[in-house]
């Protein structure tokens, strides 16, 4: 199974048919792992709201962030509110000789929602590459 990260390069040669965009609140301080190849990644949980037959219904949606700038990652705390854009992927493993299932945001860019100016130009990104494909 192939464990290197999908480059925002290699899913823009595809149509963009598949762009994730959230806002919540971080759940857990980011987790930093290396990959056998090299990469470093970061996870941790975004806990958005879902209205469902006029119910408030509180979501924690796994987050992926391949390299993430040192900068960024560092004021993605617990309890920040951020803006997510990103593409969903569900990625198979195996876990002592059973394979299991992770649906995941892989994250192009995490920002906190207090700095508007970064937000808007993150979706007005996403737009554009909606309307481009």
């Amino acid at each position: 199974m192939n464990h290197e990260p999908l480059t925002l390069d290699h899913r823009l040669d595809n149509r963009v048919d598949n762009i994730a965009v959230l806002r919540g609140t971080v759940s857990n301080d980011p987790q930093r792992r290396e990959l056998p190849a090299g990469h470093q990644v970061a996870q941790f949980d975004v806990a958005t709201r879902l209205v469902a037959d006029a119910r408030d219904i509180t979501v924690s949606v796994p987050i992926a962030w391949y390299e993430p700038p040192a900068a960024a990652l560092g004021m993605v705390i617990s309890g920040a509110e951020v803006l997510v854009v990103g593409t969903v992927r569900r990625r198979f493993f195996r876990v002592g000789g059973a394979t299991q299932s992770r649906t995941e945001v892989v994250a192009d860019s995490v920002v906190p929602t207090r700095r508007r100016k970064r937000v808007a130009v993150e979706l007005q990104r996403a737009a554009d590459r909606l309307l481009a494909g």
